[in-house]
């Protein structure tokens, strides 16, 4: 780690970082030469400096690799610089990358290397972002805990398993960071953290090169603190020209739904949907009442047979060479897989299938759906891991889904309202969403 003269956050008169600017800001900043990306890399790491060993965002991070990298892109030609050039992201230990390890959460993989990087990965860099570390996971993007602490308030956590990555962006040491979802990996972390969690559509992005969990519902996603940020790096995940800062000619088509989960959230997220919709309203959005259909209640079970069955055959190498390497709480899950008869691994697959068939009617007439995001506030890492029940719902749907930083709860700590589309209109999501907060105003 490079020495840097340690800064006071917030004094009188200081500029702000450039740790803190979004990756769209930071994107426009260098390609203008107002700034350059080792001044942007520094400043990240300045504030890693300053915070990290308390936040514990970070599984790997080689300072003077990343420094160098930046200065090397600082010295390309600049006819042949990205729409990334310069901006430093974060990727979440569960996805490999050539140069720092990818360690997957668990001990048995420690110092791990690979010889390619993800997909994920290799796109954003062939646009000239520059990967500034791995963000802590839990063991293979499962529930169990991590280091990593909740930069709002030290005493309480992410959540699993996006957790570094939710925790690095919040706390402006990154400006963007991949995530994974095949619960509630992604928005989970964004509502407690604070920062925005974005899941495109299942098979959005090419998860090539991730550890897999569920293979059939397992989405690469974005972190962020800006709308903009999300949609600048899903053109280049996709390889499609940029949409950035669209807004809507109209207010939106928007249905409020409760779920039948809605006796599991606490307080403070009822107020957030009741108040999300009475505001939006008055901004003349057209609100319906949704009630999901009856055989949703059923996903939950189906995603528990499904998560230990594709875990028992997904880390079939593992159980088989290093046993004891594997947490107490994953070693069951394996176990109850390799007991899980094929004909219920089967029965849950189609009940996935009917269930999605069902989408267009319940998406008719609308542009998205406000649901509950999580029960409530952060949790300390003595309590229950957060019930993922109200994000998996639609991570087993396929369809995009966002967390929203647009409330806090008594303790004065972040909770976000979920927003959700019909699959496919991911551009759509990330459009309204903009509306959204608009309309909401920062969370108080």
């Amino acid at each position: 780690m490079p020495k840097t003269t340690k800064k006071t956050a917030g004094a009188a008169g200081a500029k702000p970082s450039l740790a803190a600017l979004s990756a769209t800001e930071i994107a426009r900043r260098i390609a203008r030469s107002e700034t350059t990306a080792e001044a942007v890399v520094g400043a990240c790491l300045e504030r890693i400096i300053e915070r990290d060993g308390a936040v514990r965002a970070w599984a790997s991070l080689d300072a003077a690799r990343v420094l160098a990298e930046a200065r090397s892109s600082d010295e390309a030609p600049r006819g042949g610089r990205g729409l990334l050039h310069g901006v430093p992201f974060g990727v979440k230990d569960i996805i490999e990358t050539i140069d720092l390890p990818t360690g997957y959460g668990s001990p048995i993989w420690t110092g791990n290397r690979t010889t390619i990087d993800a997909p994920a990965v290799a796109l954003p860099r062939a646009a000239g972002a520059i990967v500034l570390g791995k963000t802590v996971t839990s063991e293979f993007a499962s529930l169990a805990p991590t280091v990593t602490r909740n930069p709002h308030d030290l005493s309480r956590i992410p959540a699993p398993s996006s957790a570094g990555s939710a925790a690095a962006v919040a706390d402006g040491q990154v400006p963007i960071a991949l995530g994974t979802q095949t619960g509630g990996s992604i928005l989970r972390p964004a509502s407690f953290c604070g920062c925005i969690g974005f899941k495109p559509t299942y098979a959005t992005i090419n998860s090539a090169g991730v550890k897999p969990a569920i293979p059939s519902i397992d989405t690469i996603g974005l972190l962020a603190r800006e709308i903009d940020d999300c949609e600048l790096f899903m053109a280049v995940l996709t390889s499609q020209p940029p949409r950035i800062g669209e807004t809507l000619s109209g207010a939106p088509r928007v249905g409020i739904c409760r779920t039948h989960l809605w006796d599991k959230a606490e307080p403070a997220t009822k107020a957030a949907i009741e108040d999300t919709a009475a505001r939006l309203a008055r901004a003349d959005a057209r609100i319906a009442e949704v009630t999901l259909p009856a055989d949703f209640a059923g996903l939950h079970g189906a995603r528990l047979t499904l998560n230990n069955v594709d875990r028992a055959l997904a880390y079939s190498h593992e159980w088989r060479t290093a046993r004891s390497g594997i947490s107490a709480g994953m070693r069951d899950v394996i176990e109850a897989g390799l007991r899980t008869p094929r004909a219920e691994y089967v029965a849950a697959l189609r009940h996935l299938e009917h269930c999605r068939a069902q989408l267009d009617t319940l998406f008719d007439g609308l542009d998205v759906i406000v649901v509950p995001c999580v029960a409530g506030e952060a949790i300390p890492p003595t309590a229950p891991i957060a019930d993922p029940g109200f994000q998996e719902l639609w991570t087993m749907l396929h369809t995009p889904a966002i967390s929203l930083p647009t409330h806090k709860g008594p303790a004065g700590l972040p909770v976000g309202v979920q927003l959700v589309a019909p699959r496919w209109q991911d551009e759509k999501l990330l459009v309204v969403s903009r509306w959204v907060l608009e309309k909401l105003g920062p969370a108080s």
